[in-house]
């Protein structure tokens, strides 16, 4: 991986599970890099909106590691606060308050 991946944004402690199994394994952690690239480039949505959207699936299947590794992201890629508690919120007719509020909760951690 290189060392500007979005896998690993320099000021943004990953996972020690998430480092040691890309660590052993660098040709799937190269494969998982270019597909992220691959599917970023495909199209004109900017780098923020695509972290916020990211955030919200993360938040959908309620994936805590994934939701605050996208929080990162999304904060590097420009969107305040504000923005991701909204992208969060707007999730509750879709996932239901309590997923919701689970992912809101992510936020503190």
């Amino acid at each position: 991986m290189s060392s500007k991946s979005i896998l690993h944004p320099p000021e943004a402690p990953l996972p020690k599970t998430f480092t040691r199994i890309m660590g052993h394994y660098p040709d799937y952690a190269t494969a998982v890099e270019q597909l992220g690239k691959a599917v970023r480039d495909a199209g004109p949505i900017d780098d923020k909106t695509a972290q916020l959207i990211q955030l919200a699936a993360a938040a959908s299947i309620r994936s805590e590691g994934a939701l605050h590794s996208h929080v990162r992201r999304a904060r590097q890629a420009g969107a305040s606060t504000e923005e991701i508690q909204h992208t969060l919120i707007l999730l509750t007719s879709t996932i239901g308050l309590p997923a919701v509020m689970a992912a809101l909760s992510w936020l503190e951690d």
